[in-house]
């Protein structure tokens, strides 16, 4: 990695002091300032010089540098003005650059219209992949993460840096403590692998918990297509709004409650069976059954 693309913690500081500015709670303002990760994160990328890459949390463009060097084309995000000022000005010189002001979230289910336009511009100049590439506020990493699962944007590849207790989520298995909606969610629509851990002390300021790194890949072979993936989701979510009722329990207040009973019983998934107890297999399978379009049970990935 160059060093005159990688900013070290002092030089953040002396980019944000020059402003009278110093990092913000509000927005998740933990910088990445150990080079060897942020290599680490760049190459578990693997990004080539046709694909178009999207950073969210751009913060002072430390990681915009690197991923411009690197991408066709790069869309970076930055909700604080301050910041996004400061981005700007560090990577003046890249053509490739899209940087945009603002929230990348419209809310936490929808993604905003002015970020979706400017990557699908972006994506269109490129002939290679669609990727996210970031050091994901926390405070988003959830919604974001998911929404851009469910969108229509042609993503095939996200990797990441997050909180590792939201990282343990979103890689849980069956019948663990973290596993939920999102851990269906994702596992259906994409494989998770875990890249490596990030220490506090690898940002500053020094976060009071512990960040992982996650390489996500969308599944060429995923069993809930494009239209259905939104439907999916609410199907999962609705179950695990009452994690502690039984599936039978719940299947009875769903709306497509007769299908998904008999849905159960053609999967042999137990009546008293907690939403947290199935794999990811039947939770795509039974979405499937609640729709009408499976009656047993499928093979898995």
């Amino acid at each position: 990695m160059s060093d005159a693309l990688f900013q070290t913690k002092s030089v953040i500081r002396r980019l944000l002091e020059a402003r009278g500015l110093s990092p913000r709670k509000r927005f998740g303002q933990n910088f990445l300032i150990d080079r060897h990760l942020m290599g680490k994160l760049v190459d578990a990328a693997d990004i080539g010089p046709n694909d178009c890459v999207i950073e969210v949390g751009a913060g002072t463009g430390s990681l915009t540098g690197l991923l411009t060097a690197s991408a066709g084309r790069v869309v970076a995000v930055e909700i604080d003005p301050n910041l996004a000022a400061i981005a700007g000005e560090q990577n003046s010189g890249a053509t490739n650059l899209t940087l945009l002001q603002l929230d990348a979230l419209q809310d936490k289910s929808t993604l905003a219209p002015e970020f979706t336009a400017a990557v699908r511009a972006a994506f269109s100049q490129v002939s290679g992949v669609l990727m996210l590439v970031a050091n994901l506020p926390y405070d988003i990493a959830t919604p974001l993460v998911i929404d851009l699962l469910l969108s229509s944007l042609p993503l095939r590849r996200m990797c990441f840096a997050v909180q590792s207790e939201v990282g343990n989520r979103f890689l849980a298995a069956p019948s663990s403590g973290a596993f939920g909606p999102a851990s269906v969610v994702i596992q259906a629509l994409a494989t998770v692998r875990r890249v490596c851990q990030a220490p506090p002390e690898a940002f500053w300021p020094v976060p009071k918990v512990s960040t992982t790194m996650l390489r996500v890949d969308i599944r060429e072979d995923c069993r809930i297509g494009p239209d259905e993936a939104a439907g999916f989701a609410r199907f999962v979510r609705g179950f695990f709004q009452h994690r502690r009722k039984t599936m039978s329990h719940n299947a009875k207040r769903s709306p497509s409650g007769p299908r998904v009973l008999e849905g159960m019983a053609s999967l042999g998934i137990e009546p008293n069976a907690r939403p947290e107890e199935l794999t990811v297999d039947q939770w795509t399978s039974l979405f499937a059954c609640s729709q009408g379009t499976e009656s047993g049970p499928s093979p898995p990935h």
